[in-house]
């Protein structure tokens, strides 16, 4: 049986996949919504709080929206890391990063799926993370075929 590939939704990916009809964030969160046993997603508690702040400051017409929508992903809402936890990771990345690195890694993803790479490219210190660190489409190029083989021959077998 092929494993659930668990991704960890930075906050850019959440916006634009909810901001657009087509992209890669978008068909991420599609697909999250068709409830495949192959995926599962995860964001933190700090993520949603950075869209919502966002959502409020810049486009507060479209809150309803997120709202609806948000429920549908079925996300695993990882809670602010620990100051301990904070501590021990800082000055591996940008400080305003660190809460989704260790929410990223206490949910246990497989993989970081940001539109900021760049932010999560170099890591200091240790530097080995237990996930890769993707772009949306990077996701997609990997995982899509396994997702979708996995997911319509669990449909065959319940049919």
């Amino acid at each position: 049986m092929a494993k659930t590939v668990k991704v960890f939704l930075d906050s850019n990916v959440i916006l634009s996949g909810l901001l657009s009809d087509k992209g890669a964030p978008r068909i991420i969160l599609d697909l999250l919504t068709l409830k495949l046993p192959a995926l599962c997603g995860a964001t933190g508690r700090y993520n949603l709080m950075e869209i919502e702040r966002n959502l409020e400051k810049k486009m507060p017409a479209i809150i309803p929206i997120y709202r609806k929508y948000m429920p549908l992903l079925d996300l695993e809402i990882v809670p602010l890391p620990s100051h301990e936890t904070i501590k021990r990771i800082s000055g591996q990345i940008a400080d305003k990063d660190i809460p989704v690195l260790a929410s990223t890694i206490s949910c246990n993803a497989d993989y970081l799926v940001t539109g900021d790479n760049k932010d999560f490219a170099r890591p200091k210190g240790s530097g080995k993370y237990p996930f890769q660190i993707v772009s949306p489409s990077e996701l997609l190029e990997k995982v899509l075929e396994e997702i979708l083989l996995v997911g319509s021959s669990k449909q065959k077998k319940l049919s």
